[in-house]
């Protein structure tokens, strides 16, 4: 028999909840809770949109409004043994741990409230709570371990007390605090914040998943993996760009915390519709330094013009022409002499490590500007490379194409033996759009046994329809039913690209991130 994930009961099985207030004489009627499925955890609830205090009750409110899944907050204990929900260890300030309750309520949260002791905030989060689940983070002691130890067994008591216990799921950076809860309350669900240790390592010692930075796991994309084939929960802090959300909806996060959870749901919401069945199942993030991950990349090399007359010569393995530094590729042409040729570039190709038939294509990338440039990001079958064919049979298709002499004009277009650009009746597009020098733009392609769809920025840009129009359906007019590898390249003049502005180098095309995309089988 299969094993449950913890992740349902993270969230789908209703629990039957009875409890009352404490230092209340209002009863919380009896009900089911069923927490949101839409992976957002609220970091220290939902403040920023109305500019609410982190940790306050009045962000945790606006989480359990919205219906977020989680919304997170920090506990620290007073030198009184108070618990508070507060972020840093001081708080105007006084040391949280060497001050009384009494001197740190003194202060106020900037909208009024006064600092929330946890049994305030637990029992203003399951009020009126079908929704939300409490991700309760204890920090860690700095004045002893065994103080922490005390921290972790007194919060544990206390969601015991208020019998909230089904409605809180606990972090920490301390894995002996994880360990603690896990001794107090075995079914406890735990995930551990550090990213120092293996999934499996999580695995052993009963903690339920990993929460990690999202650089852990852009280093460690094996993680990832591990962590579903040990059913363990996975999320991810603090996330805030939309790239970056992206990227872990994409690997099937469980849950992912962030500043902005409004636009995570938005997301959600869209990839539901946009994404469903398909799986990410080739990617680089560029989350490292040096050469392009040879696992996933080779290069073309050469000078012979490419049948373009293109002028440039493409070189493998040269920093100077393909390195990856602060999270993004470099495709760097230069004026430099090699061989018969008067520039250098390069061309990476996944031939030999990757190819796809049927699925969705997603490069986010940054052009070069200047007379001469002609980047490109496209594709062709494995069946050229293995002389199986000859181009334009073989087919081709170009997800992006650009020159310079034409600035901020993209193209899209398919090229097959019947409909090819010496015959000047390819299947193509091409448009004005704004920017592509100056800001990064995402080229998407998704193509079915039907149609190819060409996206910009998540807009249908074109779609090219199998037999339209009449045309050919066999291997001479639609090609694109066998594998295709991808490659990126920056070319340099040639009989599209043109003259050549020899004041423009170093010339780059930059990629931040390729994502490829299958259905399920």
């Amino acid at each position: 028999m299969k094993k449950i994930k913890l992740i349902y009961l993270f969230l789908l099985i209703p629990i039957i909840i009875l409890f009352s207030m404490c230092n209340s004489n209002k009863l919380v009627s009896q009900g089911t809770v069923e927490f949101a499925n839409n992976k957002v955890i609220a970091h220290r609830g939902a403040w920023k949109n109305n500019n609410h205090p982190q940790n306050s009750i009045a962000s945790l409110k606006e989480a359990i409004a919205k219906q977020f899944a989680g919304s997170e907050f920090d506990v620290r204990m007073t030198a009184d043994e108070v618990l508070v929900v507060t972020h840093d260890a001081t708080y105007n300030n006084l040391d949280i741990e060497k001050s009384t309750y009494a001197a740190l309520v003194l202060f106020k949260l900037p909208n009024g409230e006064k600092l929330p002791t946890l049994e305030e905030y637990i029992i203003a989060g399951i009020e009126n709570n079908n929704s939300t689940r409490l991700i309760c983070e204890i920090k860690p002691s700095k004045i002893s371990k065994q103080r922490g130890q005390l921290i972790a067994t007194k919060v544990v008591q206390l969601f015991k007390k208020l019998n909230a216990k089904h409605f809180v799921s606990y972090i920490s950076f301390d894995f002996n605090i994880l360990i603690k809860i896990k001794e107090l309350d075995s079914t406890a669900i735990t995930q551990y914040l550090e990213g120092n240790k293996l999934p499996i390592e999580l695995k052993e010692k009963g903690i339920s998943g990993l929460d990690f930075y999202i650089k852990d796991f852009k280093y460690h994309p094996e993680w990832i993996e591990s962590a579903k084939n040990n059913n363990l929960i996975l999320n991810s802090w603090t996330v805030d760009k939309a790239d970056d959300m992206e990227w872990l909806l994409a690997n099937n996060f469980d849950f992912i915390t962030t500043d902005e959870p409004e636009l995570l749901l938005e997301l959600v919401k869209k990839r539901a519709i946009s994404y469903k069945d398909y799986n990410l199942i080739w990617y680089d993030e560029f989350e490292y330094s040096g050469l392009p991950n040879n696992e996933k990349w080779d290069y073309a090399v050469g000078g012979s013009g490419y049948g373009n007359n293109e002028k440039q010569y493409y070189l493998k393995n040269s920093l100077e022409n393909s390195i990856v530094k602060d999270g993004k590729l470099h495709i760097i042409a230069l004026k430099k002499d090699y061989e018969n040729n008067n520039y250098t570039s390069a061309r990476l190709t996944t031939y030999g490590k990757f190819s796809l038939q049927y699925g969705k294509v997603e490069v986010m990338a940054k052009l070069p500007e200047g007379k001469g440039t002609w980047p490109a990001i496209w594709m062709l079958p494995e069946s050229l490379r293995k002389k199986e064919e000859t181009w334009p049979l073989s087919g081709e298709i170009d997800i992006m194409e650009h020159v310079g002499k034409d600035q901020n004009v993209i193209h899209t277009s398919l090229h097959t033996e019947l409909y090819n650009h010496w015959k000047k009746n390819q299947y193509t597009k091409f448009e004005k759009v704004e920017n592509v020098s100056n800001s990064f733009n995402l080229y998407g392609m998704e193509w079915t046994t039907e149609s190819i769809k060409f996206y910009i920025n998540n807009v249908l840009f074109y779609e090219a329809f199998k037999g339209e129009n009449g045309k050919v359906v066999t291997n001479e007019g639609w090609p694109f039913d066998k594998p295709y590898f991808l490659i990126l390249n920056l070319a340099i003049g040639g009989n599209w690209g043109g003259t050549v502005d020899d004041s423009i180098f170093p010339v780059a095309m930059e990629v931040d991130y390729v994502r490829i995309y299958q259905k399920n089988q």
